[in-house]
Parts: C-alpha cells; structure tokens; sequence
C-alpha cells in the first residue's frame, strides 16, 4: 500500500468529515490530477470506496437517528439503479467494441463537478428558503410535498439524473442529491434529508462500483489504502465541524471543484 494513498483518503476524510461535501467530488479528481490514474480506474475505484464508508453512515441515521424515509429511497432507486445499469451498459459495449471511454468519464466528471459546485452554491439559499416553509414533521408519515401528484415521478426523474451521473462519475451521490432533495421536499428536516441521501447512495455506488470492476476499472491496492486513511479522517472531521467555519470553507471549495470541472470539460 502506497502511505501517499492513505494521506489522500485521511485529508479527502478530513474534508468530507467537517463540510459534508462528498468525497467523490474531491477524491476522483485528487486521483486523476495528483496521482495520474486514467479516469475510469479513479471513477470505479471511487464508487466502491463511497458504498463502503456510507454504510456506516446509514447505520448512524436509520439506527440511532431513525432519519431515513425509506418511501424516498425507494422511489430515488426507482430512477437511478436501472439508469446506472444502462450507463454500465453503454459503458461495457464501447469497451467490448474496443472505443476508449475515457472522453466520456472525463466530461461526465466534468459536468457532474460544476453541478456539485454549483450546488454547493446554492445549498445554504435552499435551507433558509426550506425553514421559512417548514412546519412540524407529522408523525402518521405524511409526506411534504413540492409538486403534489407529481411529487413521485418528479422523485424518479431526480434518481434516473443520479445513477446516469454518479455511474459515469463516480460525483453526485452526496452533494447533488442533497440539493435535490432539499428542493423536491423543502419541509423535511435535515437529518432526514441526509440520511435519505446517504441510504440512496449506497446502493447506487455499489452497483456502479460493481460495474466498472467487471470491466477491470478498480484498483483495489488503492481502494485499501484511501479506506484506511478515509475512516478515521472522516471520523475526525466531523467532531471539528462545529470548530471550524463552514460558512468560509464551503464557498472555497465550491469554486475549487468549478475550475476543476471546467478543466475536464474543456
């Protein structure tokens, strides 16, 4: 194992510990830029990484929280798991015809970076606008609602826009989905915001992972090594949260993956 790797996946744990932000928005570009991986091996490596450490989360949020609407989830999957299946098909029948994918992981990197950042822009604006129309959460399990009967297919196009992006990827799962949700159900608190969120990606990542592993995209002498580092700086980071000032460090990342995204883009 390469003590690089595991610095890596301490510092992206760190990160990913005291903004939210997830970590394949910033692990898949630090592994294509610092490291210099082909973009596909950092996309599918990234994408187990991810659906291993959010089980933990999950665990955290269903088991102590109890803040996972599981009607959400499902209808997210609904969308995002058999769009991430036909992106691995497309995926796999390129490969087989012996095109290199590189070009479209590269601008689906790019394209899924700016709508991270731009998301994280907008994040804060969507919370103060959800509190303003919040009213207390109904325990029969009413669901706020945006789009009334459109709210469910509203849902399932959001997911289908998610697998095809984090599949391609490996970005989106954590912070693109948050948003999404925050807009799509202004009236639900946060933690059920990310615990719904954490409990969609998880088998998103993994099938995507799975897919990209069956095409020989994972690295798992990497994986180990970014799995050791990642844990305990994840750890770490979310106990310095509340010390250090989002409000700050969220903007600056926010325009860091921005230049990052048009990079790949252009």
């Amino acid at each position: 194992m390469d003590f690089g790797y595991i610095i890596s996946g301490f510092m992206v744990g760190l990160l990913v510990g005291v903004t939210g932000v997830g970590g394949g928005s910033l692990m898949t570009p630090l592994l294509v830029f610092a490291f210099g991986f082909k973009p596909v091996v950092a996309v599918g490596t990234d994408l187990l990484f991810a659906a291993i450490t959010k089980s933990g989360g999950v665990l955290v949020h269903h088991g102590n929280h109890k803040s996972v609407e599981w009607r959400i989830v499902g209808l997210l999957a609904a969308g995002s798991l058999p769009a991430a299946l036909a992106a691995l098909y497309v995926l796999h029948h390129f490969t087989r015809l012996g095109a290199d994918i590189t070009p479209i992981i590269t601008h689906a990197l790019g394209i899924a970076l700016i709508l991270t950042s731009l998301a994280l822009f907008f994040r804060a604006w969507l919370q103060r606008k959800a509190q303003k129309t919040a009213w207390p959460w109904q325990p029969d399990g009413d669901q706020p609602e945006r789009f009334h009967r459109w709210q469910a297919p509203a849902t399932i196009v959001t997911g289908l826009v998610l697998g095809v992006l984090v599949t391609l990827s490996s970005v989106g799962a954590g912070a693109l989905g948050t948003v999404a949700l925050l807009f799509l159900y202004p009236r639900l608190p946060t933690v059920k915001i990310v615990g719904t969120d954490i409990a969609h990606a998880i088998p998103l990542t993994a099938i995507g992972g799975f897919g990209h592993w069956q095409m020989g995209a994972v690295d798992f002498t990497l994986l180990g090594s970014l799995l050791i580092g990642s844990l305990p700086g994840i750890w770490i980071g979310s106990h310095l949260s509340s010390r250090i000032p989002e409000k700050f460090l969220r903007p600056v990342l926010a325009s860091v993956l921005m230049l990052i995204g048009l990079k790949f883009v252009f």
